[in-house]
């Protein structure tokens, strides 16, 4: 008797053609997630630079707030945290025909500033300040009155679910003047 010979896949075969499938299809999802994540923080941090050289523009405009001293400098005070909450109104909007002293554009520019990042930014955090570069700490600011002024941008990255929110480092720091 002649037994007859099975053309075709086997069980092992089919399951092992699957198993290697579906490591294809993981590995295809895992590559699409990051690419997300990495799409939304290149995002923020092309909002951040163009935030920051704004910001910068304003204050070049603004020379007399500009050519007070750093403790009088309205702009070289500012560090704003969007963690304690919505930025305060200024007295006066800015915009048009509105009758604004120097000193009042600069609150404006502040206010403005800081509501764009409380909206735009997750946990976001700025700062004004002179930095030469030296400091230890993210966000301390360490330059006499000699060092270049720098906008420094940060936000907190996103976490899992039960996981602490780490705390605001800067992802851009962009010397705007001196």
């Amino acid at each position: 008797m002649q037994r007859s010979r099975s053309l075709g896949f086997t069980l092992i075969e089919t399951l092992v053609a699957m198993f290697i499938l579906a490591l294809g299809v993981v590995g295809a999802a895992a590559t699409q997630v990051s690419s997300a994540r990495l799409r939304a923080q290149a995002a923020l941090e092309s909002e951040a630079v163009q935030l920051a050289a704004s910001l910068g523009a304003r204050m070049r405009v603004n020379a007399h707030q500009m050519a007070l001293p750093d403790g009088a400098n309205p702009y070289l005070n500012f560090d704003y945290d969007a963690a304690g909450g919505e930025p305060a109104a200024p007295p006066l909007h800015c915009f048009g025909s509105a009758d604004c002293d120097p000193a009042g554009i600069a609150a404006f520019d502040l206010y403005d500033t800081a509501r764009i990042v409380h909206g735009a930014f997750p946990g976001g955090r700025i700062a004004v300040c002179r930095d030469d570069g030296s400091a230890t700490s993210d966000w301390t600011c360490a330059g006499g009155s000699g060092a270049p002024v720098v906008v420094k941008l940060g936000w907190r990255a996103p976490v899992r679910a039960g996981e602490a929110a780490p705390e605001a480092k800067p992802f851009v720091t962009m010397v705007v003047a001196g």
